[in-house]
């Protein structure tokens, strides 16, 4: 497993920092931006694993030829039924580490759920006082603000589309009608969950450069895919019309308005720019055949480290 641990840390290494940030400045995820959500997904996955699995095996060097003798190995030590000696202290402290960062990693995780929901609930609360349902749009409140926003808040079954009167005034029957699309879009492909587990990941490992970018790389991703949706129901010009006049009352908000510190983030100015630079001037889709390329990568990336360690006898 010596050699494992090495590969393991060198794979580790690569999906910290060439691989995101060569990502993050390519331009073709904007033209298949599901596969990239694969991709980002997979070098997410594929780097902590790898990260965890390089210290464990390196741990279990002294203890065995592969992941399960060396882990059976470290049972009979915890046990009682071998000495500690065995193992070393160099050893010992790796597989100390592997355990610390796999612990720290689930652990933000729950944190980050723990949080959203808090936040979540305290702004439903808050929606119950201060929005009424919409008479003709089932799933949808609007709240008495002036200011053109439109935003979803997850929950489920709760789950609801909050637009404000100001853009009910504001936007035309065609308009409202892609601004729901796109929201709903949020809600049924359950973006709220990727954005839960990228955060999570930054806030668990905010020194690493990928957790920074994929964040960033996956709010852009999840609103190009809600606005595919609503174009095949509205046309491109309306689209770009609601967006603007959405980003143009989300500008107007303070950070801690009600409407401003919902869950389900309002686009940055950043993100608002690219979708509307990708709609005013398109560049066409990455072929069928390379989409599937793409993912057929990201599956065999995530595949490399699961193979190294559950598979025996691959490295030495």
């Amino acid at each position: 497993m010596f050699w494992t641990s090495w590969f393991l840390a060198a794979l580790a290494l690569v999906l910290a920092w060439p691989v995101p940030v060569f990502l993050a400045r390519a331009a073709w995820p904007a033209r298949a931006p599901s596969a990239a959500m694969v991709l980002w997904q997979s070098i997410a996955l594929a780097g902590g694993l790898s990260m965890i699995g390089a210290m464990l095996c390196y741990g279990l060097v002294p203890l065995g030829d592969n992941l399960g003798q060396g882990l059976h190995a470290l049972m009979q030590i915890v046990v009682g039924r071998a000495s500690l000696d065995t193992l070393g202290l160099i050893h010992a402290f790796a597989l100390s580490a592997a355990a610390l960062l796999s612990a720290h990693l689930i652990f933000t995780l729950w944190l980050t759920f723990f949080r959203i929901e808090r936040q979540r609930r305290r702004h439903r609360d808050l929606l119950n006082i201060l929005s009424s349902p919409s008479d003709d749009r089932p799933g949808t409140l609007v709240i008495n603000h002036q200011v053109p926003v439109a935003y979803c808040l997850p929950g489920g079954s709760r789950s609801v589309t909050v637009l404000s009167d100001g853009l009910l005034d504001l936007l035309s029957p065609e308009e409202l009608r892609a601004v729901l699309i796109h929201e709903q879009t949020h809600l049924t492909q359950r973006h709220h969950l990727l954005l839960w587990a990228f955060s999570a990941w930054r806030s668990a490992l905010p020194w690493l450069p990928t957790s920074k970018l994929a964040q960033q790389a996956v709010s852009s991703l999840i609103e190009i895919m809600a606005d595919e949706v609503a174009l095949r129901s509205v046309s491109k010009s309306t689209l770009v019309t609601a967006i603007a006049l959405v980003a143009s009352g989300s500008a107007q908000l303070p950070a801690d308005t009600l409407i401003g510190d919902n869950a389900q983030k309002i686009d940055t100015p950043a993100t608002t720019s690219a979708r509307l630079s990708r709609l005013l001037a398109p560049t066409p889709a990455l072929a069928a055949g390379a989409q599937l390329l793409i993912v057929a990568g990201a599956l065999l990336l995530l595949a490399v480290p699961t193979a190294l360690l559950l598979v025996p006898g691959i490295l030495p």
